[in-house]
């Protein structure tokens, strides 16, 4: 980590900076910023390795991305990297693998005091931001705050309002809270070519780590409940075939993250808090659906841990930079029952849903609010105007990220009315 640059004066002429602008995920939320931004006059930055990208892509998009500035930054870079940040007050990362390209983004972020939000779902590679800058930006009072894209906002936000409500209305903690995904959509080849390094890299060991995000004294040995799901099983708690989410690897340890620095913050969501989610399959033939799909997803995450065999997959899947069809963005959509239980074993049932593909359109949305909320409303934010550290987005943003995204069309109803 490089020593504390001097601060300048007037120097931050940039108030949301995309980096990693030209990427799949990328185009998509600089075009979502440039409609969303309009009207409040902010100034829009784009970063990338390429200028002549940049050009395009402030030229194709339009609305307030006309005037964005262009920042050639290589992350490799470090004098770049700290110039486009220095200008900075908000940096939205987009370039991934973030354990590849993401470090030096940070670094400067937490040294100039910008505040940063993401779309990793690398937790491992989180787990080094927090041992190394947690504590420097929480005494600054920087929010670094990944997992802000559909990994992992509906459950960390769900999570959160749930136990909100829990404890404003029934006066009482909340002992747990179940998620329940369904949804449609497709992937672009960055998200595909993070999971193929986690194996690569060797994290994927690691990664299994219940607890991984945690406060180190918020880990406890896990009981049967906190252990990703194995299996297919029938839930009796909604009365329908479950099986493994495909991202509960992920957004369990965020949701558990929120859970342990809120009760740090004697906000705690309830007495032995426990969070956990599933894939939820419907009728006709839901067991065999289930039971098929988890099959198929096992023996997958099995073959890419082979080496042999990502050499052969790797040609066949897209390239970071491709991604689904306009069409299927438009058509994807995903829903998220939430079952929360409250101390004493009341039950309120609450929803997350949205039109759009989950991995990029709902993506996009969510660290595009995510950036607007740390722009326009940071005086309402939680803990505001002094909390930092290495957030979530239930912590870093909280109910200011719900109303955005409301209004942005987002259906979200705690408890489900």
């Amino acid at each position: 980590m490089k020593a504390d640059p001097p601060v300048v004066a007037g120097a931050r002429d940039i108030d949301i900076l995309v980096y990693g602008a030209t990427g799949f995920v990328g185009r998509q939320v600089v075009a979502y910023l440039a409609h969303h931004a309009e009207g409040w006059r902010l100034r829009l930055g784009l970063a990338g390795r390429d200028r002549g990208r940049l050009e395009r892509l402030r030229a194709a998009t339009g609305g307030t991305a006309r005037t964005a500035a262009i920042l050639v930054a290589d992350s490799n870079d470090f004098d770049a990297v700290d110039a486009a940040v220095g200008r900075s007050r908000i940096v939205v990362g987009m370039a991934g693998p973030f354990a590849w390209y993401g470090g030096p983004v940070v670094d400067a972020c937490v040294r100039f005091g910008s505040h940063y939000v993401d779309i990793t779902g690398e937790t491992v590679w989180v787990r080094e931001l927090i041992d190394r800058y947690h504590e420097q930006a929480a005494a600054r009072g920087t929010r670094i705050i990944p997992c802000c894209g559909f990994d992992s906002v509906p459950s960390d936000l769900g999570s959160y309002l749930m136990a909100t409500h829990i404890r404003r209305t029934l006066g009482v903690g909340c002992a747990a809270v179940k998620a329940y995904f369904q949804l449609r959509g497709g992937l672009n080849g960055g998200t595909l070519a993070t999971y193929f390094d986690l194996h690569e890299s060797g994290e994927a060991k690691a990664s299994r780590d219940p607890w991984l995000l945690n406060p180190t004294a918020g880990r406890r040995p896990p009981a049967d409940r906190d252990r990703d799901p194995g299996g297919a099983s029938y839930d009796q708690d909604i009365g329908a075939w479950v099986g493994p989410f495909v991202m509960g690897f992920i957004n369990t340890r965020v949701v558990r993250r929120s859970a342990a620095l809120h009760q740090q913050w004697q906000q705690a969501y309830g007495p032995d808090f426990h969070y956990q989610e599933y894939a939820r399959f419907d009728p006709p033939l839901a067991r065999l659906k289930a039971t098929l799909i988890t099959d198929v997803l096992a023996t997958i995450d099995r073959a890419v841990a082979r080496r042999f065999t990502r050499r052969l997959l790797k040609p066949l899947l897209p390239k970071p930079g491709e991604g689904p069809s306009e069409h299927t963005m438009a058509h994807g959509w995903f829903r998220t029952e939430l079952l929360g239980f409250a101390a004493g074993g009341r039950r309120v049932v609450g929803w997350i849903r949205d039109q759009g593909d989950p991995a990029n359109r709902i993506t996009a949305k969510c660290v595009g609010e995510a950036a607007l909320a740390l722009a326009l409303n940071a005086e309402a934010l939680p803990g505001a105007p002094g909390r930092g550290g290495v957030l979530t987005p239930a912590t870093g943003l909280g109910e200011v990220l719900a109303r955005r995204l409301r209004a942005a069309g987002m259906e979200i109803e705690i408890p489900a009315q």
